[in-house]
């Protein structure tokens, strides 16, 4: 009960319901005041516009927020214009849905924010039709109301956010900091639970997606919101917390562990790795429990649980040599010892959020230059020839567009020609349902149905209780505030909110409300089938065969990765920036490889062409990228020794393995091949290395000189690390372009 509660204070207070507030007060006082005017009959108007305007409210920079929604305000007032002239005249009529339907909704290839301005034109064009407007003169009056309305709901939005600036970047630093606890609980996960290692990686791509979406949202709205006069105090602790989440998400990519390697050494010997996984969900658990406190403004939790649990970490490394006894134990001591040094730097990255959150003194200086910060985001291009490029079959957007266009304006024939009661009921379920993806559609379709069904039989007992209208109208815009508030969390609550919202409308206007449900209930199934069977046989889009743009972007980036980690080794001091841009970059690619491969798995199965191989192409990628992370994280956070030439052949070789993979998928030059005796040579010197400082270390001990010091072990790490991840790169690249050459073969085969 008690968790129950808290889950509720954290809804009540996030900015997802803020934001349904927002929506209420839009149309609460606009009927509250025109009603004590005496001009009662404006009011719906008004509250239409301000209703159509609200999607394109969220978080982010505010200039864009108000940009949106000022763009959204235009486009819902000539959209709906158009539509009520045309009406009376059905092939005009079918010609404006068809335009207006293709050109809206292709909007939406420059990026999520035009894609909710998107939505907004074609619920305009839906609601357009339940307007009943003849003349002239009321047409304009209901077009300019509308306007109106968009115009208040702009005034409620900013000043709400005046009100509570740190709301949404509170939020959104929330869900990534609970994210990441859940995705290092997950990383626990995988360090002993051999057989599940499958399933939980693709549960790790998707968690990965999210987190570099909202680290993408996060960029938006505390890079781009700097004033002249410097950021606040607030500002300063929201930037502080944002980049240890960034640091902390790069130290668990960069330990993706070989998980082979490590069953091989510790066998049947795991319970030395309990201590390191029990740390790794405390510090999950810990990460959670800050994200709510960023909501709760409650205490911070004493942190002795999270160092006893480091201590025990610790000590499991002397337990197993003292168990194992070296020489035989040095490589698996070496393994947690590395373990741990990245599990003391998650620890301090924590211990760094808690200071800011707790206010302490000095917590809240960062530096962080203007021409620095402009490199980390990622800009939406918003020029004509974006739009002009996707003028194309090959074009996912295009494609969708024509396809909602098809579906649309055969809704509309289907209720006219039938004599369908409310066919924009049909319409509005299209447009709602309807994505570029079919299994996301798919998804959507069965939780607008029953979310419907559910708010249906809601709405059908309150009815059978009170027919008392005030009670209709109370609940009508409850459960539309907490509905807008669910629809990005629980579709299904909010279909099921949004269908007993509509209801109670009706029910003020009809007295027959089960007539109402009847229809809502009919109609929302018939525009979920419309939908699904649309995104299947008109012009499908597969994720199997959309995958390849994808693929050949991370390919790209991994081998700027790659060398960006190299020159950060020969020149640290001057490199980092320009490491941390690739970092971000590479991130960002595999985080769309894995969105990529996700939707892969909603399609169905007999579209699912070649899952296995694209499984293994995108774990090797994801694999990549975390060994070179670890590499690039040791480097930073370690005093090494100068990059070697060998580090430089195999790094070359790395290289140029993911740009043969890259041309061969894309049609281009093959490079040429690296002498491989020159690579082997490299890859024994690096090990020798290791090998060398390894026996050192073992007459130091037959000496007596059993205590090693600081600079003796950094040694032996960074030697261990460099060899065996080198080795493992080159190994990984070669896997790599081999399953690339298969699945370039696959799609020839097809063709």
């Amino acid at each position: 009960m008690k968790e129950k509660l808290k889950q509720l204070e954290l809804f009540l207070k996030s900015s997802n319901f803020d934001r349904g507030i927002r929506l209420g007060v839009a149309i609460v006082v606009p009927f509250g005041l025109l009603y004590l005017l005496g001009y009662l009959q404006y009011a719906p108007a008004v509250v239409v516009g301000a209703f159509l305007n609200a999607p394109g409210d969220i978080p982010g920079s505010v200039k864009r927020k108000v940009n949106a929604i000022l763009i959204s305000i235009g486009l819902t007032m000539v959209i709906t214009t158009i539509i009520l002239f045309s009406k009376p005249f059905l092939p005009l009529l079918l010609v404006a849905i068809a335009v207006i339907s293709f050109f809206v909704s292709l909007i939406s290839v420059y990026g999520f924010r035009a894609s909710l301005v998107s939505f907004s034109g074609l619920l305009a064009m839906v609601l357009a039709f339940a307007i009943q407007k003849e003349t002239t003169q009321d047409i304009f009056v209901q077009v300019g109301l509308m306007g109106i309305g968009g115009l208040w709901y702009l005034v409620i939005s900013y000043v709400f956010q005046k009100l509570a600036p740190e709301k949404d970047e509170n939020q959104l630093l929330s869900d990534t900091l609970h994210l990441i606890g859940d995705y290092l609980k997950l990383r626990a996960k995988l360090l002993t639970k051999k057989t599940k290692r499958d399933e939980l990686l693709k549960k790790a791509f998707t968690l990965q997606h999210q987190i570099n979406e909202k680290h993408e949202t996060l960029r938006e709205a505390l890079l781009t919101e700097r004033k002249r006069s410097g950021r606040s105090r607030y500002e300063e602790k929201q930037l502080l917390i944002f980049l240890s989440t960034i640091n902390i998400f790069e130290l668990i990519e960069a330990k993706h562990l070989d998980y082979k390697m490590i069953d091989g050494i510790f066998g049947k010997q795991k319970q030395f790795l309990k201590a390191s996984k029990k740390l790794n969900k405390i510090m999950g658990n810990h990460l959670i429990r800050l994200s709510e406190l960023l909501i709760q403004n409650d205490d911070i939790p004493n942190k002795n649980l999270l160092l006893e649990a480091l201590s025990k970490a610790n000590d499991s490394i002397t337990d197993y040599i003292e168990a194992v006894q070296l020489p035989e134990a040095r490589e698996g001591a070496l393994v947690l010892k590395n373990l741990y040094d990245y599990q003391e730097q998650l620890l301090q990255e924590i211990r760094a959020i808690r200071r800011v959150m707790a206010n302490v003194k000095d917590a809240s200086k960062v530096s962080f230059k203007r021409q620095d910060s402009s490199h980390f985001l990622t800009l939406q291009e918003y020029r004509l020839n974006v739009l002009v490029q996707n003028f194309s079959f090959n074009s996912n957007m295009f494609r969708h567009a024509l396809r909602l266009t098809i579906a649309i304006v055969f809704a509309y024939l289907l209720g006219y020609l039938f004599n369908i009661q409310n066919t924009y009921w049909i319409l509005l379920t299209v447009i709602v349902i309807m994505r570029p993806s079919y299994g996301l559609t798919r998804e959507r379709s069965k939780d607008r149905i029953i979310g419907t069904l559910i708010g249906a039989a809601i709405a059908a007992g309150i009815v059978l209780i009170t027919q008392n209208v005030v009670v209709y109208s109370i609940l009508a815009v409850v459960s539309l505030i907490f509905a807008f508030a669910l629809i990005q969390q629980n579709y299904k609550s909010a279909a099921a909110l949004i269908t007993i919202s509509i209801v109670f409308v009706y029910c003020l206007i009809n007295p027959d409300a089960f007539e109402v449900i009847q229809y809502r209930v009919i109609d929302t199934v018939i525009g979920s089938v419309i939908a699904v069977i649309a995104n299947y046989i008109i012009l499908p889009s597969w994720e199997a065969d959309n995958l390849k743009q994808v693929l050949l972007n991370a390919l790209k980036m991994n081998k700027a990765y790659l060398l960006a980690t190299q020159k950060l080794y020969q020149e640290t001091a001057t490199q980092k920036l320009p490491y941390n841009i690739a970092r971000k970059e590479a991130f960002l690619a595999i985080g769309n490889l894995n969105a990529a491969f996700q939707r892969l798995t909603q399609d169905p199965k007999s579209k699912q062409k070649e899952f296995q191989l694209i499984y293994e192409i995108v774990t090797l990628n994801q694999t990549m990228i975390s060994a070179i992370a670890s590499i690039g994280n040791f480097i930073i956070n370690h005093k090494t020794t100068p990059a070697s030439e060998d580090f430089n052949v195999l790094v070359k070789k790395i290289a140029n393995t993911l740009q043969r993979a890259y041309d061969r998928l894309d049609h281009t030059e093959i490079h040429k091949k690296l002498d491989e005796d020159t690579v082997d040579d490299a890859q024994e010197k690096l090990m020798g290395k290791y090998h060398k400082l390894s026996n050192l270390r073992d007459e130091n001990i037959k000496k007596g000189h059993t205590e090693i010091d600081t600079e003796t072990l950094h040694g032996l790490q960074e030697a261990y690390l460099i060899a065996n991840h080198m080795n493992w790169l080159k190994s990984l690249s070669e896997s790599l372009k081999k399953a690339t050459e298969r699945y370039q073969a696959s799609l020839v085969i097809e063709q």
